[in-house]
């Protein structure tokens, strides 16, 4: 396999390949659990069991066989850079716009605040690769240790 390439490299900064949508075994694992749930007719059991105080959670299968449905859609079939995520995602738009390979480029990536949402789900993961490329350049970027999420939920 193939070392990390740059191509993988978000114009945010983040990773793709250490993206679950992209890698796909989350929604692969949902999609499989789903199909054994079915052939089990676990619907039943699950109705019958919720009953005894012990599985009383299974009340609330119909919300988890419907979260299991949500999360094998949670699959990118490619890169940022080959158009995958959010077609209107306003950070590539902006740095396609000023012809930047990524935000480390630009001198406000510190502050921009098209970078705002990516908080929710990453904290501040992609500033600390941003300012891993632009002190020490993609190959040890690629070389080194990429962060996905850090300080998420503080």
């Amino acid at each position: 396999m193939a070392g990390p390439s740059r191509k993988m490299v978000a114009y945010c900064g983040l990773y793709c390949g250490d993206c679950f949508a992209y890698q796909g075994k989350i929604a692969d694992l949902a999609r499989d659990l789903r199909k054994e749930l079915r052939q089990a007719k676990f619907a039943i059991t699950a109705e019958a069991m919720s009953g005894i105080s012990f599985f009383s959670a299974l009340k609330h299968y119909p919300e988890c066989y419907d979260a299991l449905g949500v999360m094998v859609k949670l699959r990118c079939k490619r890169t940022c850079r080959g158009g995958g995520g959010d077609p209107y995602c306003k950070i590539r738009t902006c740095a396609r716009k000023k012809e930047l390979e990524g935000c480390w480029e630009c001198d406000e990536f510190e502050t921009c605040k098209k970078m705002d949402f990516l908080r929710t789900n990453h904290g501040g993961a992609h500033l600390k690769n941003l300012r891993k490329i632009k002190r020490q350049g993609m190959k040890a970027f690629l070389e080194g240790k990429k962060h996905w999420a850090s300080n998420v939920g503080k």
